[in-house]
This record gives C-alpha cells, sequence and structure tokens, in this order.
C-alpha cells in the first residue's frame, strides 16, 4: 500500500484529538470494517495512515499544520439503517431496507416472516399455491406473534383460477391484512384493485388515504406502467357496479398509484423472465420518474430491486444503483425457517449457478409460462418440458403415441392416465368445478389439468421431501443460490442447518456497507489494493460488534492479514 509522491492527492487536512493514526494493513481494515466510526486516510511519511477520531477540514491547504496530516480521503460512519430508502423503512416500519421475498407453498414460513419482521425487516408468507384454510391459519399466527411489527401476505395472479384470487382477497380485506406482494402479475386484475381501494377515503386534513398497500413485483416494463398508474377504469365500473365502493371511493382511487412500491425483478427463480438487473433496474428507475411527472402523486414511487442478491457486492450494486430496497428469495430457501424438506435444503446448499433451467409452470402451463428451477439431482424440467410438448402437439391423451402414453404413465405419473385423471377431477371439483366441466367436454383441457397435476404435486412431494420422488422434484431456484454457495464456502453459513434467515440478511447488509465505503476511498484517490473486499461471512454477534461504536475490535483480522490475540472474525 506504498504510495510514491506524485500520486498523492491531499483534499484537506486532519489534526488529531485522542488517539493517534496507526499504519499497515491491519489498521485499515480494522478502520474500514468499523462502520460505526468515520474513517480517514492520511499521508504518514509516504505510506497510508488511517484514523477515526480526530477533526479533519476539507479543502486546498498549502501547508498543513505542524501537528496535522494531509487528508488523502474519509468515509463518513456508515449504519446498516441508513441502506435504502428512508421513506420506505419509514412508512412500512423498518430498520432495515430488506425484504423476505413471498415463496410459493408456504416455504417463505410463518416462521421466516417472524423471524424477519422481529429483527427490523419484513417478510412475505409464500401464499400462493396453499389452501384458503392454510393461509387464515398462517393469519392468525402472524397477527398473533407480530401485532403491530411489520409483516406482509403474497397475492400470486391466477389467470386460471380466478375464484381463487377472489377468495384470498375477500380473507385478507375480512381479517385486516395491509400489505400484499402481489407477484407474477400478466395484468392488473379486479380483486387486486379491489384489494388496493377498499376503505380508501380523506382524513380531516384532506388527505388521501389508502389503508391496504401493495408492493408489485414485476419484471416487465408494461406491467410496471400498470402497476405504477391509477386503476384502470374497466375495474372501477365493475367494482361500483358490485356495490364494492362508491362513486367517491372511485374518483379518490383515481388519484393514487396501484402500487407505490415496485420491486425490479431480475433473473430469479420461480416465475422470471431471466432479465439482467443492470438493465431491467435503470429502465424501471426511469419509468417511476416518468409516471410521477405524468400522475403528480403526493406520495414518491420507489423501485427496490430483486433476482441475484446473494452476496454483499450484489448488495451493494442493487443500493449503488438507488434500490429503495434488496429482495431475497432464492437463498432464503436453504435457510432454517424454510419451510421445505432437509433433502431440498441440502440439494440447494450444492447447487452452483449453471444448476437451474427453465420448465413448463403448473399455474400457467396452457399459456407456455415457464419457472425457473433447479436442474441438478432433479429430472422434473426435462419431464416438465415433455409434458407441454405432448400438450401443442395432440388434442387429445389418446392420441399420444403408445410408446410416450406408457413413458408419462409408467414413469411420470405412476398410474395411469385414466386414474390420475379421477384424483384431478376430485381437486377441482373442491377447488374450481368449472373446470371439471370443461374438461369433461373439451379431452385437450382434461390433458392440461392432469398434466398440471403432476408438475403442481412436484413442488410437494420436493417441500415434504417423498423419497421416492427426489426425480420429480420442483424446487424453484435462480442464480443467486449458486452465487451465495460459492460466497459462503468455508464459512459458518456453507451448511444450511447454519443458515439462519436472519444472518444471512445481515451478513448482506453488513458487506454491502463495507463495500460502499471502500467505494467511498477509492473514489477519491486511495489506494486500497492490498485491503481485500470480498468479505467472509460472519456470526450475528461479530456483526453488532463491528456496527457498535462501542465496540472492542482487538486483534480484528481479515483474511490477508494474520490474527492477533484470540480468534476474531475474518473479512
Amino acid at each position: 500500500m506504498n504510495q510514491t509522491e506524485p500520486s498523492i492527492i491531499a483534499h484537506g487536512c486532519w489534526k488529531p484529538d485522542r488517539l493517534s493514526p496507526a499504519t499497515g494493513h491491519q489498521a485499515v481494515c480494522k478502520a474500514v470494517y468499523h462502520l460505526e466510526r468515520p474513517v480517514y486516510v492520511l499521508e504518514m511519511d509516504g505510506r497510508i495512515g488511517v484514523a477515526q477520531d480526530g477533526i479533519a477540514t476539507l479543502g486546498t491547504i498549502e501547508r498543513p499544520a505542524a501537528d496535522s496530516r494531509r487528508l488523502l480521503g474519509w468515509a463518513p460512519p456508515l449504519a446498516l439503517e441508513s441502506l435504502g430508502d428512508p421513506g420506505f423503512k419509514s412508512d412500512h416500519g423498518l430498520r432495515f431496507a430488506y425484504v423476505c421475498g413471498a415463496m410459493a407453498n408456504g416455504i417463505t414460513s410463518a416462521a421466516m416472516v417472524e423471524a424477519a419482521g422481529q429483527n427490523g425487516m419484513i417478510g412475505f408468507f409464500g401464499a400462493g399455491g396453499l389452501s384458503i384454510e392454510q393461509i387464515e391459519s398462517a393469519i392468525d399466527r402472524l397477527q398473533s406473534s407480530l401485532g403491530r411489527l411489520p409483516y406482509g401476505f403474497n397475492l400470486i395472479h391466477s389467470p386460471n383460477d380466478m375464484a381463487l384470487e377472489q377468495k384470498t382477497v375477500d380473507l385478507y380485506l375480512a381479517r385486516g391484512v395491509r400489505l400484499v406482494s402481489a407477484s407474477a402479475y400478466l395484468d392488473l386484475t379486479t380483486p387486486l384493485v379491489q384489494y388496493r381501494i377498499h376503505g380508501i377515503h380523506r382524513n380531516d386534513q384532506g388527505e388521501i388515504i389508502c389503508p391496504n398497500r401493495i408492493i408489485a413485483k414485476v419484471s416487465r416494463e408494461e406491467v410496471a406502467r400498470k402497476f405504477f398508474s391509477p386503476p384502470a377504469e374497466k375495474h372501477l365500473q365493475r367494482l361500483m357496479e358490485q356495490g364494492s365502493i362508491t362513486a367517491d371511493q372511485a374518483e379518490l382511487a383515481r388519484r393514487i398509484p396501484m402500487a407505490q412500491d415496485l420491486t425490479a425483478e431480475a433473473d430469479s427463480g420461480g416465475h422470471t423472465d431471466n432479465r439482467p438487473a443492470l438493465c431491467l433496474f435503470p429502465t424501471m428507475k426511469a419509468l417511476r420518474d416518468e409516471m410521477s411527472r405524468a400522475h403528480d402523486y403526493a406520495m414518491d414511487l420507489r423501485v427496490g430491486l430483486a433476482g441475484g442478491i446473494a452476496t454483499p457486492e450484489s448488495a451493494a450494486a442493487a443500493f449503488a444503483m438507488g434500490a429503495a430496497y434488496i429482495l431475497t428469495g432464492s437463498v432464503n430457501q436453504s435457510c432454517v425457517e424454510a419451510d421445505t424438506s432437509p433433502m431440498v435444503k441440502k440439494m440447494l446448499a450444492e447447487s452452483r449457478q449453471a444448476d437451474i433451467i427453465m420448465a413448463p409452470a403448473a399455474d400457467m402451463f396452457e399459456m407456455g409460462v415457464k419457472v425457473q428451477v433447479l436442474k441438478r439431482g432433479t429430472m422434473f424440467s426435462m419431464r416438465g418440458s415433455k409434458l407441454y410438448d405432448i400438450y401443442r402437439t395432440y388434442d387429445r391423451f389418446d392420441d399420444v403415441p403408445e410408446s410416450q402414453r406408457k413413458l408419462v404413465e409408467d414413469t411420470f405419473l405412476k398410474c395411469s392416465f385414466d386414474h390420475e385423471w379421477e384424483n384431478t377431477r376430485a381437486f377441482f371439483s373442491q377447488r374450481d368445478p368449472d373446470q371439471v366441466d370443461r374438461a369433461e367436454k373439451d379431452p385437450k383441457h382434461k390433458m392440461a389439468l392432469v398434466f398440471r397435476s403432476y408438475l403442481g404435486r412436484a413442488s410437494l412431494w420436493a417441500k415434504s421431501g417423498e423419497p421416492d420422488r427426489v426425480i420429480d422434484y420442483q424446487i424453484w431456484c435462480g442464480p443467486a443460490m449458486g452465487a451465495f454457495n460459492e460466497w459462503a464456502r468455508g464459512s459458518i453459513l456453507e451448511r444450511p442447518e447454519n443458515r439462519k434467515t436472519v444472518s444471512v440478511a445481515m451478513n448482506l447488509l453488513y458487506g454491502a456497507a463495507v463495500i460502499a465505503r471502500l467505494g467511498m476511498l477509492k473514489n477519491q484517490g486511495v489506494d486500497l489494493s492490498a485491503v481485500k473486499d470480498t468479505l467472509t461471512p460472519l456470526t450475528e454477534a461479530q456483526i453488532r460488534s463491528l456496527t457498535s461504536s462501542q465496540a472492542d475490535i482487538t486483534g480484528f483480522s481479515c483474511g490477508a492479514c494474520p490474527p492477533a490475540g484470540p480468534p476474531e472474525p475474518k473479512c
């Protein structure tokens, strides 16, 4: 870290207070990684020195006083709470701009939502794919355990089961669920609009109050535009005709966006368009500004980022681009609180970035929509694609060549097509009888329902850890999982039994803050090439120590310098 005199650019001077500056790699590490104190980088007779107290004077200083040093760069304290948009954190009652995304089938469990809410973050219960009774049970638990602490529920677009979407909205309204994550929407629906504007009114000051909030998760600009717009007139008219809202409420609804907060969903697990974050996020930010100007809302629109958030670098990049918050999904699925099987967590913890593939989605099978899943250790993607090819090619299962029928029945379904139809028929008779009526008249639709049954149950086999169906497991997963595993290798977070939701979150936030501080200094021309800026995961206690103004970090070391004294966290 030696610098020659011509390369040194001073930005002011520094005068000591209580402590003398230190030199050496380890001293710089201690200063940068201890976030609650400022960092002053000084010229020390041709070497870099560092201090965390004293008085800095910025500006051109021709000749520093005898007791002063030239200031090469400085970085202010950076609390983890300061990352992200202050308005987002304030509106949702959060300490940290961190969201645990809603993984369907309750994989984002009540326990995970509780852990997030109790630690200053927010989690969304994965209601997608669950019955109304299961969702209501989760509402009972979270309303009891969290009270006024932040939490939310997922509301997933169900184009093939609009009755279920309406029932879910009715449940949320009846039980006072005030925040939902709207995901997989191709277009806005009347139930979604009903949820958003239910109870809209003006307060005594004349301000529009909309009790229910939506955080939309989208990857397409045209869908994001609809969420950042007021509800479409056709939905308002329909709700007025139903008696769900009054004309006055419809007028108020025309002045608010469907969603104030929108998550730009880049390449991710489950439903995804595989969009690169570096392209998607700036587009969504530009759209936010355009829609703010066009509608002149009384509230600020905000954009967060999801998809690929798995390491301190990716979290830091998201905040550096201006993300109001970050949202994690795939990495949470291998955590202790995730409601999925130990086998799935083990498979996820062993995956690499290339071990993912697209496969047909159960809920939008006929439309050809795909989800991103784990490829390693399972044949689900190939089998799902085979079923979709058969569906596209033939109008009825009886028309399928015998060899392919035998493959489907013996290997995929493990029973006859007719037997599987009876099981599927019984399910839809309870869930959506109209589907059964349609299938009895349309053999192609019957084939679609049977194939959807296999696809849907494949995710349930994975969740329950069905031992004789491992090869059929549908495990939603994005490249973030592999990136996380690479980062966690050799650390306390390598094994899934050590991966707790809050531990993962705090490591991502802490690492992002350290990288941001390093970036501040590097952008001022400070040569920190010898400082290791890839942080190994730490324990929550170690992170608390490094973010406390009263911390004793004696003996702290990073991976490039030898430890002093008892073992300490490694950066």
